[in-house]
């Protein structure tokens, strides 16, 4: 299964991210948060993540992330095996973490800081990047100076700044209000098909799981376990309009079902 992995995660045609039965667990193993998960992401796909709360979600994106280390199996990435952060993958959180002394754009350019010398195009992909999530006209402005909502854009465009192209998204606007997250899946799908990233996003709305993905990973109670993948074959590009249709309603019901029968 390793090497199927490793042939799988090499193929431009299949798989970015791989995985061969992953496991972890914590508390000198008497937790298991994620027991023999096997997946592949394909270059460009978006796969969600959804389930009850402590079913691993979490813990995957972390160790897709190279934050934690598997206790079991193997994960690649682009053909090599995870062995810590890399930069070709990012991650973002729910809460922005902006920095309140820098402005938007000095927030965005932080991982180019960190990583060397800031040069003028850097400067100019930051503000390319401020404009491809709406916020242009407020890149010299404080987070005190923006919304909730506006200051997750700034956080989703520092991390395209990192030029990773595997993002891993941590409920990033699960702390929003339905209106205005509602408007940023609208805006992360877009954003997400111009940057051609390979996304993986942990979500408890299974609507919302829905809308997103090309892919949605159903998991278990802990032990978390991917209990089933349902493919999305919805139209893209995609309007919140879509959320009435009688495909997509099916499709959140065979997400309930396989849910309810764990």
């Amino acid at each position: 299964m390793e090497q199927q992995a490793i042939i799988e995660a090499n193929d431009p045609g299949t798989a970015v991210v791989a995985g061969s039965n992953v496991g972890k667990t914590f508390a000198n193993g008497t937790v298991v948060a994620l027991d023999n998960a096997e997946f592949t992401i394909p270059k460009g796909k978006f796969v969600s993540l959804v389930g009850p709360s402590g079913c691993g979600k979490s813990t995957l994106l972390r160790l897709i992330a190279g934050l934690i280390a598997p206790t079991s199996g193997h994960l690649h990435v682009h053909g090599t095996q995870v062995a810590g952060p890399r930069q070709d993958v990012a991650m973002m959180f729910q809460r922005a973490t902006l920095l309140e002394w820098r402005t938007a754009i000095e927030n965005v350019l932080l991982p180019t800081e960190i990583a060397g010398n800031v040069e003028d195009a850097d400067r100019e992909r930051a503000m390319e990047l401020l404009h491809l999530v709406g916020l242009g006209d407020f890149a010299f402005s404080f987070p005190a100076q923006l919304s909730g909502g506006m200051q997750q854009r700034v956080a989703l465009a520092r991390l395209l700044q990192t030029g990773a192209d595997v993002i891993l998204l941590d409920e990033p606007f699960g702390a929003l209000d339905e209106f205005t997250r509602e408007r940023l899946n609208v805006e992360l799908l877009r954003i997400v098909a111009e940057v051609g990233a390979t996304t993986v996003f942990v979500t408890h709305n299974i609507a919302e799981a829905i809308f997103l993905a090309d892919e949605v990973y159903v998991m278990t109670p802990r032990p978390g376990r991917i209990a089933k993948v349902i493919d999305v074959p919805l139209e893209r590009p995609r309007e919140l309009a879509i959320q009435t249709s009688p495909e997509f309603n099916h499709l959140v019901d065979e997400a309930r079902d396989v849910l309810g029968a764990h």
